[in-house]
């Protein structure tokens, strides 16, 4: 059987567990091993990670990433999970789990420049790099044996090594011939995992899985396929693809194919952004309408000027806000034209929000831009209301005045005066 060395990179055939030229147990082994070459690459704990290099006192402590105690578990490290700490879990729930916890705000800034160097690596090494998150991303390494001179899995190891090398951070890497058991090989063996799925194997592998981790089923899905008895791969894997589409639709003709291992998707290099979106969970629940206007005031400012940074619009306001028991009501508004203005999103989101009002008490709420596009054509004049072209002028002066001196210069009416409001910027 093939065999690389996480180690030292030692490549050849293996006769016990360990690599023969430095011992290491961290060998890769599969029949497979020199011909796949997409990869899914997941940074381990990555917010936890960052903390615990940037501050060596919290190295053997137990880290939560998160909003406090009204907030939600952003990520755990690895002592932290251990003891049932589980990203987006309320964060009281958490330090009733790990009371020893030590809790860090997020510092969203300092994770995207790190996970801006992980890309940077990934793309000296090929082109095809579709990013998922932050922290994660897909790789096709398909014809790149002859430029790095090496199999895609020796310049995966390697990669994971530099990582390691320079940023003082580990990923799990998933190889495989197909994107969806590529991600799902990366979750075998964390933290420092190497894993690999192969052609020959993928049908009677899945068979073993439960039918959670096939891509986009959620809990919901569960739930309905669990009422029909089904909760195993093995289970879809042996239903008539026909009756499955039948009765689930798409979601069910997607089941048939990935639980055969079926996934013709190509890694995609799009950088687009796809929406734009900020949120705040309250530090007390909130149902009153005049407490929360100036907040969606002011999380509508922020999604604009994240915009007009990007010089990009949007179609349709996305209104997110979640119950005392964590029920999340989502409304969505097509608009006429794009926009990236402010007034427009935020007269948006107080009308889909004065809809939810009933004396239901909410303890997050957010909002946000999807359907994104250049901002060539967005907010044209309005002929019919002449306030909104006003207030459309209004808001691009103090744009102007904001670039000048600062974000701090101007604020509205609705805003002023109300920094000292409860609440946290998600």
């Amino acid at each position: 059987m093939a065999a690389l060395c996480q180690d030292c990179f030692h490549a050849g055939r293996l006769a016990g567990r360990r690599c023969p030229a430095c011992g290491s147990p961290r060998v890769v082994c599969h029949d497979e091993l020199g011909d796949l070459a997409i990869a899914h690459i997941d940074c381990d704990a990555f917010y936890a990670a960052i903390e615990k290099r940037d501050n060596p006192a919290l190295m053997d402590r137990p880290v939560i990433v998160g909003g406090g105690r009204r907030g939600v578990v952003s990520t755990a490290c690895y002592v932290a999970r251990i003891r049932g700490v589980r990203s987006a879990m309320p964060m009281f729930q958490a330090l009733k789990a790990c009371p020893d916890a030590v809790v860090v705000r997020p510092d969203m800034e300092k994770y995207a420049a790190v996970g801006r160097q992980i890309r940077q690596m990934m793309r000296e090494l090929t082109p095809l790099v579709e990013p998922l998150s932050i922290d994660e991303a897909f790789l096709d390494l398909s014809g790149t044996a002859r430029l790095h001179g090496a199999t895609p899995a020796m310049v995966l190891v390697r990669l994971a090594a530099r990582i390691e090398r320079e940023l003082r951070l580990t990923v799990s890497v998933g190889l495989s011939y197909c994107k969806f058991l590529a991600k799902v090989a990366s979750d075998l063996q964390k933290p420092r995992g190497f894993s690999v799925v192969g052609q020959a194997e993928a049908t009677q592998f899945l068979r073993r899985q439960p039918v959670s981790i096939i891509w986009g089923v959620g809990r919901a899905t569960q739930q309905l396929l669990a009422r029909d008895g089904i909760t195993t791969i093995a289970q879809v894997q042996d239903a008539n693809e026909s009756e499955l589409a039948r009765r689930y639709g798409s979601i069910g003709l997607r089941l048939a194919r990935l639980s055969r291992g079926i996934d013709p998707r190509k890694v995609e290099p799009n950088n687009a952004i796809k929406s734009i979106s900020s949120e705040t969970t309250f530090d007390e629940d909130i149902a009153d309408q005049a407490r929360l206007v100036p907040i969606l005031r002011r999380l509508s400012e922020k999604v604009s000027a994240r915009l007009k940074r990007n010089h990009l619009a949007g179609q349709t306001i996305v209104l997110k806000m979640k119950t005392t028991d964590f029920r999340t009501r989502t409304r969505n508004r097509a608009l006429a034209d794009p926009t990236q203005l402010a007034d427009r999103i935020f007269r948006v989101g107080e009308d889909m929000m004065a809809k939810e009002l009933d004396g239901t008490r909410f303890r997050l709420i957010g909002i946000g831009v999807s359907s994104l596009r250049s901002d060539e054509a967005a907010d044209p004049q309005d002929l019919v209301d002449w306030q909104a072209t006003k207030r459309a002028l209004a808001e691009r002066a103090m744009d102007r005045v904001r670039d000048r001196y600062g974000e701090a210069a101007v604020e509205t009416g609705i805003t002023f005066g109300r920094s000292g409001r409860r609440g946290r910027d998600g």
